[in-house]
């Protein structure tokens, strides 16, 4: 089920790190966004370790993606299936290399370094990655089913939507992609754009729906070991998988959505900036919300923020947090931004 969240922020944006960012590797970011930010972060993340298309098959993939409770197999992106990594190849059900941004959005093929970046490059089933093929990501298209049942994703013939529980990876492979190539040292300029059907171009859409792929589905253990795995290799990281907030701060810096409708009821967020409170009016009574909403920080953490019941709003007591972005989750099907 997709995840809704409102965006409350107390003031500014703090660095959130995860326990295993390189001291120091984020130097540089504090206090920036738009494309001041994907410079120093471009910056920071250009110029890593290559290797071939072929070294992704033998070693690095099966290392990676690796099955957490069966070390003989891998887990498919698309599917979420668990196979044996002695299981490549071109046959029906084989699993062979995905490049999530297409290589033929800028026709980079399989060479360094854009199509060996093991950043983007997933295994996958061959008849799933066929399906794919080039299309931008993007909500909707039909749903696909495999032996009767459903394979967790949809397509139409434009727009590809993956399965919730990857839904944010794939916006972090894709937001990777936009600001490690930059276009300097000879190296293709990969941007990504806000509608779909971009082949053949160096870009890749949708970028409004991944950046709410980005917040509902926030980089899970798999994912912050692959980044791991992968820095190993490559000695760079994906930023977004350690900061998911950089991609709000880079392409969104200045949004504003102030009203959510969702079964009769209007809910409205306020003020933005927040500082010691923030408000939720409600075209409902206080009762009918009661314990239906959740705050939780952009790593997903769960968080106990007081509150009261004003008449029809609920009063938000944010003063105790850090200064940075946090979201409030309703059982709804959209997704509300404000100003941060």
């Amino acid at each position: 089920m997709k995840k809704i969240f409102l965006t409350i922020v107390a003031l500014s944006f703090t660095i959130f790190t995860f326990s295993q960012i390189p001291s120091g590797y984020y130097d540089g970011t504090e206090g920036l966004s738009g494309s001041q930010l994907k410079l120093v972060v471009h910056n920071i993340i250009k110029g890593h370790i290559e290797f071939s298309y072929n070294d992704l098959r033998d070693f690095i993939l099966i290392e990676t993606d690796e099955d957490p409770n069966n070390y003989n197999n891998l887990i498919l992106l698309y599917t979420g299936r668990s196979q044996a990594k002695s299981t490549f190849g071109g046959g029906e059900n084989d699993w062979n290399r995905e490049h999530v941004w297409a290589k033929s959005h800028g026709d980079f093929g399989n060479s360094a370094p854009c199509g060996t970046d093991a950043h983007h490059i997933r295994p996958t089933d061959v008849s799933v990655n066929g399906d794919r093929g080039h299309l931008d990501f993007d909500n909707g298209g039909n749903p696909i089913y495999d032996n009767g049942d459903l394979a967790g994703y949809r397509i139409d013939n434009v727009s590809w939507e993956p399965r919730d529980e990857v839904k944010g990876d794939v916006a972090r492979m894709i937001f990777y992609m936009a600001v490690r190539y930059e276009g300097d040292d000879g190296e293709l300029d990969l941007e990504v754009v806000d509608y779909v059907n971009t082949y053949p171009n160096p870009k890749h859409g949708k970028l409004s729906t991944l950046l709410e792929w980005n917040i509902a589905d926030p980089p899970d253990d798999f994912e912050k070991n692959r980044n791991e795995v992968v820095y190993y290799y490559q000695e760079n990281r994906n930023p977004f998988i350690d900061h998911p907030e950089f991609a709000t701060l880079i392409w969104d810096p200045s949004s504003s959505v102030n009203e959510l409708s969702y079964e009769n009821k209007k809910y409205f967020l306020y003020p933005s900036p927040s500082q010691d409170y923030c408000y939720i009016n409600v075209s409902a009574s206080f009762g009918e919300l009661k314990n239906s909403f959740t705050v939780f920080d952009v790593t997903g953490k769960i968080l106990s923020i007081p509150y009261s019941n004003e008449s029809n709003k609920i009063k938000l007591d944010v003063s105790k947090l850090s200064k940075g972005i946090y979201f409030i989750k309703f059982d709804s099907t959209e997704i509300l931004k404000f100003v941060k």
